[in-house]
């Protein structure tokens, strides 16, 4: 993969494989499919297992300032390329 312009990235890209990741997608019934489209989704890569479960960990938490009925309105799945 090519990066045009690395001075832009906020962190410096390296060549470690992050064969452990997280795909985030939408609930079947969020109204935000309407607007980014039913294929919406977004992967983050991890080089660990336990990096990678960590960050789901805390992706997919009721965080302090939710309300008492509040749940993510995401999905959360761990995704696993070395298998």
């Amino acid at each position: 993969m090519s990066i045009q312009s690395a001075h832009n990235l906020r962190k410096p890209q390296d060549s470690q494989p992050r064969p452990f990741g997280v795909r985030v997608s939408l609930r079947t019934n969020d109204p935000f499919r309407k607007i980014l489209g039913p294929e919406w989704q977004r992967l983050h890569w991890y080089a660990t297992g336990e990096a990678r479960d960590a960050a789901l960990a805390e992706m997919s938490r009721r965080h302090d300032y939710s309300r008492p009925l509040d749940s993510p309105a995401l999905v959360f799945t761990p995704v696993d390329t070395a298998a």
